[in-house]
């Protein structure tokens, strides 16, 4: 299992990460491929991608969206295959807000190279609307790829991750399911633990935290919902029977907040990660002693 799975079956690109399908939302680009769970947490947050060329232009000469920001502390360099949902989980915000914060008016339509404000602004408010045309379905295409690189520029340095905020690491985490440990992490095959059980077995928020996603667009991770817990932590939940929760609702640590299943996996289990500042740790670093 890679990433959110063992099977490359959900292979196809990189938090958490990599183009996404997602359900019931339409498009006239080009689909993303399926993605590779695997490669989903290379980026930390706030960094433009490292090893993306310091494109600067489309292929009509134009210049990029944002790309006077590529390289600054809190943006992020679109990457192939990206979607606003991967963007999202790669750097722990809810794709939404990158979508407001960004002023995107059509959140499908993202290409390789254009520079994204990945942090709130000064005095932004995360609970803000998204304009209409991206208010429906997460978005579902991946950046294209028309963007071109120019031959005479290096490209920079990556900028420095934003420090976290104090109290951030202060978490006081809980084991997210009871059943016996299946598989643990491993940064080249696993991103996570997998937690086995029975179909229907709890599944409860690790620690307080508000919804982010909760649905079942990410190919590869069955019903899945993911939780913010501050500017430095979210967790992930895949492969669940039933989600008990809403996008931007709170919930308690010990809160049941799905049911176990199987949903594109070849077993009922949970898939639990933890990603900080957008990259996957090893969550049994975290959590108590059994």
């Amino acid at each position: 299992m890679q990433g959110f799975g063992r099977r490359g079956r959900f292979a196809g690109a990189g938090w958490l990460l990599a183009a996404l399908v997602l359900a019931g939302c339409g498009s006239p680009h080009k689909p993303a491929p399926v993605e590779d769970r695997g490669s989903l947490g290379g980026t930390n947050a706030g960094v433009a991608a490292i090893g993306v060329p310091p494109i600067t232009v489309d292929a009509n000469g134009k210049p990029l969206p944002g790309i006077e920001n590529y390289g600054k502390p809190g943006y992020y360099a679109v990457r192939p295959g990206d979607t606003m949902m991967r963007i999202g989980l790669e750097t722990g915000q809810n794709w939404r807000d990158i979508v407001r914060w960004n002023n995107l008016d059509d959140p499908n339509v993202i290409e390789v190279g254009q520079v994204l404000r990945v942090i709130p602004p000064v005095g932004a408010n995360t609970a803000g609307a998204v304009p209409a045309s991206a208010a429906g379905a997460a978005p579902a295409v991946a950046a294209g790829g028309a963007a071109v690189a120019p031959t005479d520029a290096p490209p920079p340095k990556p900028a420095p991750v934003p420090a976290a905020q104090s109290g951030d690491e202060d978490v006081a985490w809980i084991w997210p399911a009871r059943g016996a440990l299946l598989a643990g992490f491993d940064d080249a095959k696993n991103k996570g633990l997998d937690i086995g059980g029975r179909a229907g077995d709890p599944v409860l928020a690790a620690a307080d935290g508000r919804v982010v996603y909760a649905g079942a667009g990410l190919r590869g991770y069955g019903n899945l919902i993911i939780l913010k817990h501050n500017n430095t932590y979210l967790t992930a939940y895949a492969h669940n029977q039933a989600l008990l929760v809403k996008e931007d609702q709170s919930v308690q640590k010990g809160q049941k907040i799905a049911e176990m299943g199987n949903t594109d996996a070849d077993r009922v289990k949970l898939h639990f990660e933890i990603r900080r500042q957008g990259k996957p740790v090893d969550p049994a670093r975290y959590l108590p002693a059994r």
